[in-house]
């Protein structure tokens, strides 16, 4: 593609295009794929679920089933597999017994068959000082047909000449290009993509439902390529997330010497996470690696507007204000630094949430993640944080 400056469509507006011109040709199956990001370079579809069969006929059997089932999915589409069955084989069997009454073995009818068919090298000559390859096999027009095998004869134990075409039969089939192994099994990746406004491990799920429908016994399946990847850091962004509160709890704990100001201000992070996921869902962008980083990045940044409530309703406290005035005072007097300090990290982010420069585009969610989480957790907790302090501070009092 042309650098973005000299382009009016983005990339993705583009690969639409494409498949929409695609869909027009009948009788074949194409697709547009972008390269990735992050992680797997090479391209490809974004889903890659792996079927693992017992044996390669068991595969074949069940591949179209399960390939009928994505494609009737409203969650999937571009659904195809690398396992393909279309090239042309033709299996010569030999009768044995027949062969026998003639006296003639196995091994000689082998024989004439690769000399004929093979193209094996039995060695080299020179001619006017170059070198040439010495080649056993008939001309392309005497092997052409399968009735080309009456041309072909082999000596009897009389020594009479037998047509080979009496002594073998010749069938036509098809079978996979390549017989692919994953983890030691016979296998065929199903590979596709989300359909609008799904997300990467909605057909992660869509996939795992029907295998659970389709699969007989004895068949495993597994993730590869980007949704590997993405299953992978999706386990690690739950971990980080979950360790991220954890050390901002005892951290806080550890400050303010009390467990119960850590919890207050905790509560800003659902409050974040909750417009994140709102506007993830109104502008039409889905839960990836990137949203899923910006959340993690709410965790640290939205637990300061709870910092500057509570901290300042204990200093207060401390000055003889009544713990209900001390809170409302807070409020009111940390109004204007938590919308200022919100304000300039949503400037600050603006930029990536509108997919502004080159290659911003796959960015964006994360953008709009920080962006309406911030703006979310900044307009709720001017009202919840000091809210949950005033009840916890009447409880406090009334035990007293």
């Amino acid at each position: 593609l042309k650098p973005p400056e000299e382009r009016t469509r983005s990339q993705a507006e583009i690969h639409k295009q494409i498949m929409e011109d695609m869909n027009a040709f009948t009788g074949v199956r194409a697709f547009a794929t972008q390269p990735p990001t992050i992680g797997d370079r090479r391209g490809g579809q974004p889903l890659a679920y792996v079927l693992q069969a017992p044996n390669l006929d068991a595969l074949i059997e069940v591949l179209p089933k399960f390939l009928d089932e994505a494609n009737k999915s409203p969650v999937l589409r571009q659904i195809d597999a690398d396992l393909k069955v279309n090239r042309p084989e033709g299996i010569i069997s030999i009768n044995r017994n027949k062969a026998a009454e003639l006296g003639i073995s196995v091994e000689q009818i082998a024989r004439v068959l690769e000399f004929a068919y093979s193209g094996r090298r039995f060695g080299y000559f020179l001619k006017d000082g170059k070198q040439y390859q010495v080649i056993g096999q008939m001309q392309r027009q005497d092997r052409n047909d399968p009735g080309d095998l009456k041309k072909l004869f082999i000596p009897a134990k009389g020594g009479e000449m037998v047509s080979l075409d009496n002594l073998v039969q010749f069938d036509e089939s098809a079978s996979p290009a390549a017989i692919l192994r994953f983890n030691r099994a016979v296998s065929a990746t199903i590979q596709g993509s989300p359909a609008p406004g799904k997300t990467l491990g909605d057909g992660i799920e869509e996939l795992d439902r029907i295998a659970k429908e389709v699969l007989p016994e004895g068949f495993r399946t597994a993730l590869a390529g980007q949704s590997r990847d993405f299953a992978e850091s999706s386990s690690s962004l739950l971990f980080a997330f979950c360790l991220a509160l954890l050390i901002i709890y005892l951290v806080l704990a550890a400050q303010f010497e009390s467990f119960i100001d850590p919890f207050i201000i905790i509560l800003t992070v659902p409050l974040s996470m909750a417009g994140a996921f709102l506007t993830l869902h109104f502008t039409g962008q889905t839960l990836n690696v990137f949203s899923q980083i910006g959340i993690i990045m709410l965790v640290g940044i939205v637990t300061k507007n709870g910092i500057l409530i509570v901290e300042f309703a204990n200093q207060r406290k401390e000055q003889g204000l009544d713990k209900l005035e001390a809170v409302l005072d807070a409020s009111v007097a940390r109004l204007r630094p938590i919308l200022m300090t919100s304000l300039a990290t949503i400037l600050g982010v603006l930029p990536i949430a509108l997919s502004l420069g080159a290659s911003a585009g796959s960015r964006q969610s994360l953008g709009i993640a920080v962006v309406g989480g911030l703006i979310f957790s900044g307009v709720l907790t001017l009202f919840v944080v000091p809210a949950v302090c005033a009840v916890f501070s009447r409880k406090q009092k009334a035990a007293a």
